[in-house]
């Protein structure tokens, strides 16, 4: 099967990329990231995922459009619903891109990470695939969790410390106290 896989960096893409190939299928990656803050941290994981991508000969298409400004109008009023609006337009946007270039199913390393909402991801993965037309590949890579951390650190890929967003990243630096 062809698959457009999007991508949100090189290191949570190894294991993802390195298991899809195993059973037979053929990956691209796709980079669209408008989520990332700040800018140097968008630039340094679009730079590790073409390192990754360059040494694990994969394609990658990337829509390199830094639309802050569309992600931060799109959550600033409801900051808690943030990654189910980053979650669907990352994989709106894969879809399309599927769709239009006729790979036959789309995924994400999305699934890889232990962080993130998988049967969310999952459903809107699934209700975005029908819209488009084409098979959102749900696959969950979390048992490879390690072995990631571990190929990413033998490669010297940058990794970063959060999610990505700003929100996260606030998240990283003052964490919320438990309220009892």
């Amino acid at each position: 099967m062809r698959v457009l896989f999007h991508t949100c960096c090189g290191p949570c893409t190894l294991y993802p990329l390195r298991t899809l190939r195993a059973a037979g299928h053929e990956v691209t990656g796709f980079f669209y990231n408008h989520n990332i803050h700040p800018y140097q941290e968008y630039t340094r994981r679009l730079t590790a995922l073409k390192e990754m991508a360059e040494r694990e000969t994969m394609p990658v298409i990337i829509r390199d459009s830094y639309d802050l400004e569309s992600f931060l109008a799109n959550v600033a009023l409801q900051p808690d619903k943030r990654c189910s609006y980053c979650y669907a337009s990352r994989l709106r946007a894969t879809a399309i891109v599927a769709s239009e270039q006729g790979f036959s199913a789309f995924s994400a390393s999305l699934l890889y990470s232990r962080y993130q909402k998988h049967t969310e991801i999952r459903k809107l993965g699934e209700e975005i695939g029908r819209e488009y037309g084409v098979e959102f590949l749900y696959q969950d890579f979390r048992a490879g969790w390690q072995e990631g951390i571990k190929l990413s650190k033998e490669l010297g890929l940058y990794r970063q410390q959060y999610c990505g967003c700003i929100y996260s990243e606030k998240e990283r630096y003052h964490p919320q106290e438990k309220t009892a």
